[in-house]
């Protein structure tokens, strides 16, 4: 048992007196593994009787802990119990109602990554497979449990006799064995950084939880020495296209049947205006004010003007999430922006070209019953499927053998990362980039500080500058 000790010595009650000679209390002191304690009493024999027992429990072999100095056994008190299964489902059901969809799916991820490490028999074990997935999909699903197949059900009640008691998370061992399933991929290697971090997060929390319940004294995690790994959050320059290369990749997914034309736009938004992509998927025509057309005064027909720019306002977004995690069923969650207030809005300039292409989207596509933008070919949800194949297709026709092999805008995402590249290498303040862009100033300087071109020269330049006096051979 960890942080307790044999090594107990009780030494002589002292007598404390006052500068008159008198007593006025009696203290008990002893050690443990070579620490000093102490305690204080107002009377003899509520001394003598601390002293004894402190005797007694030492002779009779009890385990003292180092954290307190008694005995173990002292501040033992009856507590609940619990199987990790059973808390993990109750810690799930307690996190539904205030987290989003995606973050619901998260807490499963993670509590179904770390459960293996709390098995206690293989007896009539089903196969990984299947309570990965009994897990994932049902067990640490709120919405889906009570809906679970009989076979699925089955699987689920074996895990709830075969889980160990929460309780035995109070041996650093177990918790360490805890975090290490959590952060591990099937093959046993080492999950992502990101993974790392965001599972270590919500088991701690599941072990706040736990305390909440008085399942344990303490969060184990935070008492143990584990260091997840650092994560870098900066944009790599490598992933980010030119002008020229976006404009390929646009015509190359223009070019595809049947979906690509009406995607020309949804990756065009991303580009000239930075949108995250679950911010377009949600854009309607209310959202974005085009410039006048302006007449042609010798052809008298209506025209783009020359430097006409737009604006999109919107104030929410969209993330995919799947039925079986939104409350309503829906293939998306409408949540409010990110870093937002619920109802607070967003303004970002539409440069002339993205301006072209959302008048002639609008020409030919139109918008659905509900006044969004992008739909898919035959009306409904914009499938996020259908996005990353096109893309994936663009890359390889648009893009040379070399560069295709590369990060180079290899998620649609990196798109956004371009836009927010070219305004700051623009010059545009950044203050004004972080608002256009949805980020805090810092996080902005944080994650795009790689992608600001000519910021080093620059400054060799000023140091060579303030050097030139100095330069005279010494």
């Amino acid at each position: 048992m960890e942080n307790t000790t044999y090594r107990v010595r009780v030494h002589k009650t002292e007598v404390r007196k006052n500068v008159a000679g008198k007593v006025t209390s009696y203290r008990v002191q002893w050690s443990t593994d070579g620490k000093p304690w102490k305690r204080t009493f107002q009377k003899s024999a509520q001394a003598d009787a601390y002293r004894s027992k402190l005797l007694t429990a030492a002779r009779e072999g009890e385990p003292f802990s180092l954290a307190t100095g008694e005995p173990v056994k002292w501040s033992r008190v009856e507590r609940p119990e619990m199987t990790w299964y059973d808390f993990a489902c109750k810690f799930a059901d307690f996190k539904w109602k205030a987290a989003s969809a995606k973050y619901r799916q998260d807490i499963a991820r993670a509590l179904t990554a770390a459960t293996p490490a709390m098995l206690t028999s293989g007896k009539g074990k089903p196969s990984d497979l299947h309570l990965r997935t009994a897990m994932r999909r049902w067990g640490f699903n709120t919405k889906q449990r009570a809906e679970a197949s009989e076979e699925t059900a089955e699987v689920l009640a074996w895990l709830a006799k075969n889980t160990r008691s929460v309780s035995a998370l109070t041996e650093a061992a177990t918790v360490r064995a805890l975090l290490d399933a959590a952060t591990s991929r099937l093959n046993g290697k080492t999950a992502a950084t990101s993974t790392i971090r965001r599972h270590k997060t919500i088991l701690q929390n599941a072990m706040d939880y736990a305390v909440e319940l008085k399942l344990l004294d303490s969060n184990p995690i935070k008492a143990l020495k584990w260091k997840p790994p650092r994560v870098t959050y900066e944009v790599d320059r490598r992933s980010v296209v030119n002008h020229a290369q976006a404009r390929r990749l646009l015509a190359a997914v223009q070019a595809q049947q049947p979906s690509g034309k009406r995607l020309v736009a949804f990756f065009a938004v991303i580009y000239y205006a930075g949108l995250r992509p679950e911010e377009v998927v949600r854009l309607g025509e209310d959202n974005i004010t085009l410039p006048e057309l302006a007449r042609n005064p010798e052809s008298g027909e209506l025209e783009e003007p020359a430097d006409g720019w737009g604006e999109l306002r919107f104030a929410g977004a969209a993330p995919f999430a799947g039925r079986e995690w939104t409350d309503d069923g829906s293939l998306r969650e409408e949540r409010a922006l990110k870093h937002r207030a619920e109802g607070e809005t967003r303004i970002v300039p539409c440069p002339p070209a993205l301006v072209r292409i959302l008048r002639a989207h609008l020409a030919e596509f139109g918008t659905d019953p509900g006044g969004r933008l992008f739909t898919g070919v035959r009306g409904g949800e914009l499938a996020g499927i259908t996005c990353r194949r096109v893309w994936a297709k663009a890359r390889e026709h648009a893009l040379t053998e070399k560069e295709a092999q590369s990060p180079l805008a290899k998620r649609i995402y990196d798109l956004r990362h371009a836009c927010v590249s070219t305004w700051l290498n623009a010059g545009v303040p950044a203050t004004q980039v972080a608002e256009w862009a949805g980020h805090s100033v810092d996080v902005l300087l944080r994650i795009y500080a790689k992608c600001i071109v000519g910021q080093d020269e620059a400054a060799k330049r000023r140091i060579a500058d303030a050097l030139k006096d100095l330069d005279s051979p010494v």
